[in-house]
């Protein structure tokens, strides 16, 4: 499967992706204002199974000021004028079993992109009658868009780790410490990023040795933001 080589690497490899980029919010009848930098890693391991391949990674991201791209503790939310405490990725695992379905492909010159777009649609661990300041709905609806280029003749060559770059969009509500309640509106991250031999040295401090590495065996749940931040407040487990 061409996709596990573009993605992560054939021979279960360890392979680190780093992304960059900005996180933008409207209301129904204001905005887009632009809230977030943001930036993350993510690491993975494949594993062929009989039915095709899993993929093991876990990842971290941190949300940073849109001006002087540092990395922030607290927020001054302004939608409501409250102040926030920040609460950064750090999710894992977030595992994915591929191979049932092929991946889509386009051919552009010397370069191949795949696409994977997942749409999500599902109970929200966060009921709105548990977390009337922290949920908008009962259901977590949201989109992430990707796209994953690498050059033709690396694909062709039979490198198990085939080098590229990808951009990645995610349309998704309001982050639950954002404390926005059922107001309208919603979140736009943006961001770019490639296979990369090691991250930002502030990322790698930020988020520690757990997180650069790829975990050894298949566990779930996944870790969302959402589940995160139910269990911090002590109603349900990672």
């Amino acid at each position: 499967m061409d996709f596990i080589r573009v993605r992560a690497s054939a021979d279960g490899a360890e392979t680190i992706s780093y992304w960059t980029g900005d996180v933008y919010g409207w209301q129904d009848d204001d905005g887009p204002h632009h809230l977030f930098g943001f930036e993350g890693l993510n690491v993975a391991r494949a594993v062929e199974t009989d039915g095709g391949w899993r993929l093991l990674t876990r990842e971290a991201a941190l949300y940073l000021d849109p001006r002087d791209r540092r990395v922030l503790d607290t927020w001054t939310n302004p939608f409501t004028g409250r102040e926030a405490e920040v609460q950064h990725v750090f999710n894992d695992p977030v595992n994915q079993r591929l191979g049932a379905y092929t991946v889509p492909e386009t051919r552009l010159g010397g370069q191949v992109v795949y696409n994977v777009d997942v749409r999500l649609a599902y109970p929200s661990p966060l009921k709105v009658a548990d977390y009337p300041e922290n949920s908008a709905s009962d259901t977590y609806r949201a989109l992430e868009l990707f796209q994953f280029f690498a050059s033709a003749a690396d694909l062709e060559s039979g490198v198990p780790d085939v080098p590229c770059v990808f951009s990645w969009c995610r349309v998704s509500p309001w982050l639950p410490w954002m404390a926005m309640g059922r107001r309208g509106g919603g979140l736009v991250y943006h961001c770019r990023g490639a296979k990369v031999p090691e991250v930002p040295v502030r990322l790698r401090e930020r988020v520690g040795e757990h997180f650069l590495h790829a975990p050894e065996q298949w566990s779930e749940p996944n870790m969302t933001s959402w589940t995160a931040f139910a269990a911090k407040a002590g109603r349900v487990g990672p």
